[in-house]
Formats: C-alpha cells, structure tokens, sequence
C-alpha cells in the first residue's frame, strides 16, 4: 500500500456542489421490471431517488458547476488557482461524446476563469477524486504550487438506462448499474502552517486480482456505455482484504479507529456500508464515532461520493473544527483508498442545507 504521512500540512480550503435540478425515484426506475426482488430495490439499498441529468448536462457541465460553487465558497478566485485536475470516470461533452484530447481539466480551468493553471485529467474509477487529492497534496508539499482544485463531474445514470433494458434476474451482474446518480463535485486544497489541522493520512492499493469484479465498456446497443459489478464478490473481498490495510495506515502515523469521529465510505448502498461498519468493529475491536450513510437521495455518485457526503454533513452544520475524519473508498481496480484529515474553519462557511 502507498502510504503518505504529511510532513507539510496540506488541508481542504473549501468544497463545491453541482447537482441536477432531474430527480428520478427508485420506485419509478424500477417499475418495469417485473421481478419481485428489485421492486424492493429502495429497501434493499437505502436509495429513494438520485439526481439525473436533462438535456444541455453532461460530465463537463456537471464539473464545471461544480468547480464554480466550490470558488463561491472560497478565498480564492478563478485566477489564483494554480492547478486543476479533473478526475471523472466519464468524459461526456455535449451528450454522451467522449472527449480525451484536449482533457476536460482545460475546459474547466478556462471556464471557472483559472486560464494560468497547469491542468491534467486523471482517472481511477470511484477513487478518482481521492486519488486527485493523494496527487494535489504531492504538488503542493513539494512546492509545486500553492493550492489545487480537484475536480469530477458524473454523468454516469446512462449505465441504468442500459440495464433496464437487460436485467431479467434479480442476479444480473448490472444490477449494481440501478444505484447510480449523476452528480459534479470539486475540493480546493492549500498548504497551511497551523499544526494539528488538514491532511494527516494518504494511502492507496490496487488489488489487482479482483479487476475483473466490476468492468465497464461501450455499449453495443446503444448510445454511451454498461457496466457489469459481482456485487456480493466485490464487496466482500473489499470488506475482508482493507482492514489490515487501513490498519497500516493508522498506525503507520499514529492514529487509532477509535479516534475517528466520522468514517465516510464510499456510498454503494446502505446494506453494504452496515455490513462493512460491523466487519471494521469486528476486526480493530472498537468503533469510530459515527458511519455516514448519505445515499437516500443520492445514490451511488461514483468519484463525486465522498464530497458529496462532506457538502452535505458541511451544510447540516455536523461538523466542528478539530472533528477528525476518514474518507474511505473503494473502486473498481479493486482500488482500496483512504484520506484522514482533521476538519478546519471550513465549517465557517457553510450552513445552507438547500
């Protein structure tokens, strides 16, 4: 595992929002299938609805909102950022055409008005933004630049469109495709001299004996693409192979589970994160202070997940300064990430549920 212990503190400065305005309820996405099973989809998974794209929103759309909330909610104008990653599973521009060359990042930087930012697009499955962040602290502690944004728009509701279409058995390997909604987040990160404040923990590992537990490709069929998750196999060896790896990161730099006063994983369904929260009690023998379960209006927001949930708790007024916090994700790969920071005076500046 690719631990980093920060030697100069690097801490979120503020984090933005986009969300379409299209809210699509699990009742009426599952209703055509006829199969017993999934029309509990919403009990089985905690998901009511999710936000899905209209017509005119697309990935880069999405991140671009995004990016310009997270500037509402700064210090920092368009044209102090010095560095933006983009970090979307999807690259969709005006509809569902896939654009690489140029990167998404230089429409975003261009767009949000940061025309003097280096930029570059990464990608890493649902531990996109994260993985951002690992690499955003390693430019900044090195001296690169003075703070970053990472950046992801989501426009990933077209996978359950294809499933519907495919789904016959409550065992469908698209199944998972049903829990996804669309959704665009971004982070700023600075460096700051306060001890005790921002990033204590970055660690990162690829399993890749499980890459073949969650695929996704184009469509034959029909526009965009389709994604087929063994759902159960996936969340099992995520569960049973991560703790001895976030164990290592812990103590790695000091810090024990039971010290953690929120523990955000990444948003899969709410049956999954239950089953995982009582696995890590099991396996560190205590429990942190509390799990956060943010999917019911949601759903599964692919890299966006983890921000979303903070935006959220943020805006809820959840939080308070010196809150020790951590992220956790897992993503197709199979990628297991964590990110431990101490929460700062970014509490300040938000407040607005709505």
């Amino acid at each position: 595992m690719i631990i980093r212990k920060v030697t100069k503190k690097v801490q979120f400065e503020s984090i933005g929002v986009c969300l379409p305005e299209k809210r699509l309820l699990t009742s009426d996405l599952v209703k055509s299938l006829r199969i017993p099973a999934i029309n509990k989809f919403e009990l089985l998974t905690g998901i009511k609805e999710r936000r899905i794209c209209s017509p005119g929103e697309d990935s880069l759309t999405l991140a671009i909102d995004a990016g310009m909330d997270c500037l509402a909610h700064s210090k920092f104008r368009g044209s102090e950022i010095e560095l933006v990653i983009s970090c979307s599973i999807t690259k969709y521009k005006n509809g569902l055409s896939q654009q690489y060359e140029p990167p998404l990042s230089m429409a975003i930087k261009t767009s949000i008005g940061a025309d003097k930012a280096i930029n570059f697009d990464i990608s890493n499955a649902c531990a996109g933004m994260l993985t951002g962040v690992m690499v955003a602290e390693d430019f900044i502690q090195r001296g690169v630049v003075g703070n970053c944004m990472v950046v992801s728009g989501e426009y990933i509701t077209g996978l359950s469109q294809h499933a519907l279409k495919t789904i016959k058995t409550p065992l469908s390997h698209e199944l998972a495709s049903l829990t996804l909604g669309d959704a665009g987040a971004a982070v700023i990160l600075q460096a700051v001299s306060e001890a005790g404040e921002g990033i204590a923990v970055t660690g990162f590992t690829t399993l890749c004996g499980y890459s073949d537990l969650c695929v996704a490709r184009q469509s034959r069929r029909m526009a965009g693409a389709f994604m087929k998750t063994k759902a159960n196999k996936i969340h099992q060896v995520s569960i049973s192979d991560s703790g001895p790896l976030v164990e290592e990161a812990l103590k790695k730099n000091g810090l024990s589970f039971d010290k953690i006063d929120y523990l955000i994983p990444h948003q899969t369904s709410r049956s999954a994160i239950i089953s995982g929260a009582r696995h890590y009690a099991e396996f560190f023998g205590v429990r942190p202070g509390q799990v956060i379960i943010n999917l019911k209006e949601h759903g599964n927001t692919a890299s966006t997940s983890h921000f979303i949930s903070l935006y959220t708790l943020l805006n809820e007024g959840r939080f308070k300064v010196g809150d020790r916090i951590m992220l956790l994700c897992f993503a197709s790969g199979l990628i297991i990430g964590v990110v431990f920071f101490t929460m700062n005076n970014m509490v300040e500046k938000y407040g607005n549920p709505d």
